[in-house]
């Protein structure tokens, strides 16, 4: 199960990664500390807030998806 620190800065990033996410058919949580949120929940993703990196782990794999999640992870 991999993990990527991602990072957004509006909600039209948490937008594209949510329809990106949710067009998987495996589960992709997304946390910060110890809270974990569906990484398809577009509000879940929101109230965490947008001011910190995240950590998105999969379980799956899917090539569209990883490009999106490449295009907001950090280093």
């Amino acid at each position: 199960m991999p993990e990527t620190k991602v990072m957004f800065h509006d909600a039209e990033e948490v937008e594209e990664f949510v329809n990106a996410a949710s067009r998987c058919d495996f589960d992709i949580d997304i946390f910060y500390n110890r809270i974990v949120i569906d990484a398809k929940s577009i509000l879940g993703i929101l109230s965490m807030g947008l001011s910190r990196a995240l950590t998105v782990q999969c379980y799956g794999e899917n090539p569209e998806f990883n490009k999106t999640l490449r295009k907001f992870a950090v280093a």
